[in-house]
């Protein structure tokens, strides 16, 4: 079953969904290229981890004390089981648990010399929060891949957090977005808004020169792994999108897309 939406389906910024989709999606990505690319470059996914803070809510008849105070009966008094004079603690605070969070990177190398020609990055939430380790890594490569004369193709499918900002000038109101920045206009920013009710367009992937641009079509991308990977036995359509809410108007038009789905 195809997925509802004609580009990308706000249902994968869902938590429990996007782990999964951001994965599929650097496979499908890597596999649609691969044909295009030979055979003088080949593409590659690349996994790296950084971690996320869960809240762990422990319940206090789940908590056990760390340490135990035991009191025996001297030699030749009666046997007595032994007594915890150490109660647990009353309270049982919330903690935060760190756990890892896999990233995926696809990467155009060169066949033979292995020589890293162009990156293309699916932004997690991690990458657009300010503060968080993968927030400031992800800056750190960015800057480290345009010095070093790479290719960056950078695809946000995610309303939430930080966007790449503009020295002087603010972005367009959109939804979502694709951001190029090639080795030979180092001085330009390629910006595809992505709207909810339009298919992604076809999207330029650069290699070294004089070899020519090859297409990646984000939105079969997307439609082949919604099929493949069952999204539509996953997604309850009865519920809203997740947050941040849509406008009224999109709102509407949302409800009428996915009345299709139930």
């Amino acid at each position: 079953m195809p997925s509802p939406f004609p580009g990308m389906n706000p249902y994968f910024e869902a938590p429990d969904i996007w782990e999964d989709f951001h994965q599929s999606l650097a496979a499908e990505i890597r596999d649609q290229l691969t044909p295009q690319l030979r055979p003088k470059y080949y593409a590659a996914l690349v996994p790296r981890v950084t971690y996320e803070e869960v809240l762990i809510q422990e319940k206090p008849h789940d908590a056990k004390p760390d340490v135990g105070v035991w009191h025996r009966a001297p030699v030749g008094e009666s046997a007595q089981a032994p007594v915890a004079v150490l109660p647990p603690p009353p309270l049982i605070e919330t903690i935060a648990e760190e756990v890892p969070l896999k990233l995926w990177t696809v990467e155009i190398r060169q066949a033979g010399l292995g020589t890293l020609i162009t990156s293309l990055e699916i932004l997690s939430p991690v990458n657009k929060r300010a503060k968080h380790q993968a927030y400031l890594a992800h800056q750190r490569k960015r800057t480290a891949l345009m010095r070093a004369g790479v290719n960056l193709l950078e695809i946000d499918l995610l309303r939430t957090g930080h966007r790449w900002s503009l020295p002087d000038k603010e972005l367009p109101d959109a939804p979502y977005f694709v951001f190029l920045w090639r080795v030979l206009s180092p001085k330009r920013l390629g910006i595809w808004p992505l709207e909810l009710r339009e298919p992604i367009p076809l999207l330029p992937v650069p290699l070294r020169e004089p070899d020519a641009d090859v297409p990646l079509d984000l939105t079969l991308a997307i439609q082949t792994i919604y099929d493949r990977a069952g999204y539509d036995m996953r997604i309850d359509y009865r519920q809203p999108p997740p947050k941040p809410a849509f406008s009224e108007t999109d709102m509407q038009w949302i409800q009428e897309i996915v009345a299709t789905a139930l």
